[in-house]
C-alpha cells in the first residue's frame, strides 16, 4: 500500500524486482491502496511494473482486495455483488491483467448478505476474472459462517483468511 504514496515508481519497481529475484512471489494489495494520489494508484503501479515485462505475472500470486469506498458513491463500496464485479473489473484494467489469482474481501460487510457476496465471487470464477476467494481483518466468527455457507452450497470457500479482534 505504500507503492506510490511513499515509494517512487523507480523505488517501487527496484524493490519489486529485487524481491522476486528473491524468491518472493506473492503481490499482495487492495484496490483502495493510493494514500494522497487517490484510490486505485497502487494498482496502477503494479500494473506498469507487470506490463514492464509479461513474464512477471507468471512468477507471481496477485492478490487484491475489495470493499472500501473507491468515491463518494455510496454504490462504490462494500460488498454487494455490483460493487464486487465492478470493482474486480477496475482492479483488472488497473493491474493490466486478465485475472486476480487471491481476490480477498477486505473487511466483513454486514449489510451484504454471505450468498449475495458468494453468488458474485462464483460468477468472477467463472468469468476466469480471479482464482481463490480469501478474506482480509475478519472476526473468527465471520470466517466460520462464511465457510459453513460456502460448504452448505459445495463451494471451495475461502482459501485464505487474517483475523481481526471486531
Amino acid at each position: 500500500m505504500n507503492f506510490g504514496p511513499q515509494t517512487s515508481q523507480q523505488d517501487s519497481f527496484a524493490i519489486l524486482d529485487a524481491a522476486v529475484d528473491a524468491g518472493v512471489n506473492f503481490v499482495d494489495t487492495a484496490n483502495q491502496y493510493g494514500g494522497r494520489l487517490g484510490v486505485g494508484a497502487t494498482e496502477t503501479l503494479l500494473g506498469a511494473w507487470l506490463a514492464q515485462d509479461r513474464a512477471r505475472r507468471d512468477r507471481i500470486v496477485l492478490a487484491s482486495k475489495v470493499y472500501e469506498p473507491m468515491s463518494d458513491d455510496v454504490n462504490d463500496r462494500g460488498l454487494s455483488a455490483r460493487h464486487i464485479q465492478m470493482a474486480c473489473d477496475a482492479s483488472l484494467r488497473r493491474l493490466r491483467v486478465d485475472h486476480i489469482d487471491l481476490y480477498q474481501m477486505h473487511h466483513i460487510d454486514r449489510a451484504a448478505p454471505i450468498e449475495e457476496i458468494w453468488q458474485a465471487m462464483d460468477r468472477l470464477i467463472s468469468q476466469g476474472k480471479i482464482t481463490y476467494v480469501g478474506g482480509s481483518n475478519f472476526p473468527g466468527w465471520s470466517i466460520a459462517r462464511a465457510s459453513e455457507k460456502a460448504i452448505s452450497a459445495q463451494r471451495l470457500g475461502l482459501v485464505s483468511s487474517s483475523t481481526s479482534t471486531t
